[in-house]
């Protein structure tokens, strides 16, 4: 797969950032393990106006076991340098079925920032629980589905900070989600197949000159 995605920002349409992106996958069979099947994939991504670096991700997906493992990175386009190739973030994801319902432990490191955490879900029909706990921080997640359309999900972190999500269901490829974030915005996501539109309002500003509006198409080829 290939593809070119496109985002502009309506305060400045003249420089239009612009990425080019591949992916590759296989599955291998492990013949020792009962036909065991390990899919692995990778992307690679890069800047068009910026092409001294490329970023990747790799997806590693053990179906049998419930397990996967994701890696993302940059390297340096020149071969002299390719050594300065660095890991940023990895991730592991762990699930299993409890009496019909869904659990998943996600540890998960940032590199960069010398950060880790660990996410705990549980997915009981029409209502999940998510729990993201780290060493300093630790927020609660509890998205209830109303009906096939709607699903509001109120999150408190450890600090007291409150955020209200709804997501709307439009069609078959398309939904919005708008997400109030008291005293600070309103962010509204409106996806339409390989359109995606992001607008921002802050609410510190009687105006509005502060918001802020984004576009992307995805385009495959």
């Amino acid at each position: 797969k290939y593809g070119i995605d496109l985002s502009a920002r309506t305060t400045n349409l003249a420089s239009l950032p612009r990425r080019i992106w591949g992916r590759a996958s296989r599955a291998f069979t492990i013949p020792k393990y009962g036909q065991h099947t390990f899919a692995l994939s990778s992307r690679l991504e890069m800047d068009v106006q910026s092409m001294d670096r490329i970023d990747f991700q790799i997806d590693g997906d053990d179906e049998d076991n419930d397990l996967k493992l994701r890696i993302i990175g940059s390297a340096p386009t020149e071969a002299t340098h390719i050594r300065k190739a660095r890991v940023a973030f990895l991730e592991f994801t762990k699930g299993w079925d409890n009496d019909g319902n869904r659990v998943t432990v996600n540890p998960r490191y940032h590199v960069d920032r010398n950060h880790g955490d660990v996410v705990l879900t549980y997915d009981a029909d029409d209502t999940l629980i998510r729990v993201t706990a780290s060493r300093d921080d630790q927020e609660v997640t509890i998205a209830q589905k109303l009906n096939d359309e709607n699903m509001i999900s109120p999150t408190i972190g450890s600090d007291g900070a409150l955020t209200l999500a709804w997501d709307r269901k439009l069609g078959e490829d398309s939904s919005v989600r708008t997400t109030l974030n008291p005293n600070r915005s309103v962010d509204v996501e409106f996806r339409d197949a390989a359109w995606t539109a992001n607008v921002n309002f802050p609410m510190d500003d009687k105006d509005m000159r502060g918001a802020t509006v984004q576009m992307k198409r995805d385009i495959k080829f």
